[in-house]
């Protein structure tokens, strides 16, 4: 091999490019064009084994020929097009990572407060509207840090608030307030707190009745976007779910469960598809609550997420700290003696885990409407990706 001539070498590696040619275009290729190709190789072949140089190098020019030749000319692209493809492309990857491997995920709610930010409306006056309003560049800059943007909603008409509908999309919560005339006005927060906006700042009293003249305002202040979250879709493919961890998942075969408890201050988290919660039960386990603590299998949980929650506040009516009870309807674990059992033998995609909200007193979770099932499940969620400004940037524990 070592003695074998450079122009033998070259031959062999032109014999193997066409070959590859030939299998990676056949399909663009004509039937004659393909039988021409093959001959050629042929041809070089035998003139190879000969070991004449002259043949070998009019062999050579013959399939290089037939092979530049084998396919039509194809006009050279326009920028345009060029730029067309790359972006086209580009969209392909990134819904492919989306669909198989992370996927960005908003929080509406603060069911997760204070581990997780929701959306966050902040009422002002109009002498603290004008003193606290910061010039273009510092709203930009709050914005970007914070996820903060500074709003003065008037009404679009006279007349009476008959309905708040949620018209979220993506990443973006926006609530239409509809008048009795038809009128209406887009608020950009969800349901819950466009209700608590427009109703002066108290939580869960409804504003629908309320009137309105045109002009007048109806909110000034701030709003401050959800956490942004990365989810991890692929490692629930690899090992098992973790009790303790902030997981993510869908509400497939949940909905009528869910939407016995869609009013008050359950609304926005009966409507969403997908929900973020901490993971407190795994196949096989009895849960129980004795307010503060969260029991499993008849110990207090030891993990470092749950524990956490025993000692934040919440933002329930209670103002309590820990776990608490679900409130009125059917619901699941309702005092201290009730307790959440789940199937420790499902078949594969049917086993059920549990999933609690850390601000347990405005969580709509496995309290009311009992346990996910494995199909559910998305992925946990890996990391808090904006605003950088919360506490929580970084990866999510």
């Amino acid at each position: 091999m070592f003695f074998t001539p450079r122009w033998k070498k070259d031959t062999d590696a032109l014999i193997k490019g066409a070959k590859k040619f030939l299998h990676y275009k056949r399909d663009l290729l004509k039937p004659d064009r393909i039988d021409e190709i093959q001959s050629r190789i042929s041809d070089l072949k035998a003139a190879l084994k000969s070991s004449k140089r002259d043949r070998v190098d009019e062999c050579s020019k013959q399939l290089r020929a037939t092979c530049e030749n084998a396919l039509p000319r194809q006009a050279q692209q326009s920028w345009f097009e060029e730029n067309v493809e790359v972006i086209f492309v580009a969209l392909v990857v990134a819904l492919g990572i989306r669909s198989y491997i992370i996927q960005p995920f908003r929080i509406p709610t603060n069911s997760m407060y204070p581990s997780l930010n929701g959306v966050v409306t902040s009422n002002l006056t109009e002498a603290e509207f004008q003193k606290e309003k910061p010039w273009l560049g510092g709203q930009i800059y709050d914005w970007a840090s914070k996820a903060r943007r500074w709003h003065r909603i008037e009404a679009p008409t006279s007349g009476r608030i008959v309905a708040l509908e949620d018209r979220s999309k993506l990443f973006f919560s926006r609530t239409h307030v509809v008048f009795d005339n038809g009128a209406s006005v887009t608020f950009p927060a969800p349901v819950g707190e466009t209700q608590q906006a427009l109703s002066g700042g108290k939580p869960f009293t409804s504003p629908v009745g309320s009137a309105f003249k045109k002009g007048e305002i109806m909110f000034q202040g701030t709003v401050d976007g959800g956490d942004l979250v990365l989810v991890d879709k692929i490692s629930y493919h690899f090992r098992k779910p973790v009790r303790g961890e902030v997981f993510v998942f869908d509400t497939l075969g949940l909905e009528r469960k869910i939407g016995n408890f869609s009013s008050g201050k359950t609304g926005d988290q009966a409507k969403a598809t997908h929900y973020i919660k901490r993971l407190c039960g795994v196949p096989g386990d009895t849960l129980r609550i004795d307010s503060p603590h969260l029991y499993v299998n008849g110990k207090i949980a030891t993990e470092k997420g749950i524990a956490n929650v025993f000692r934040l506040n919440n933002l329930g009516l209670e103002g309590g700290h820990g776990y608490s009870y679900a409130r009125g309807g059917d619901t699941e674990i309702f005092n201290s003696e009730s307790t959440l059992t789940l199937s420790a033998q499902a078949p594969q995609g049917m086993r059920e885990y549990a999933a609690l909200g850390d601000n347990s007193g405005n969580s709509l979770d496995s309290r009311y409407w009992g346990t996910a099932k494995e199909f559910n499940l998305v992925g946990p969620a890996l990391f808090s990706l904006w605003p950088f400004t919360s506490g929580h940037w970084g990866f999510i524990k």
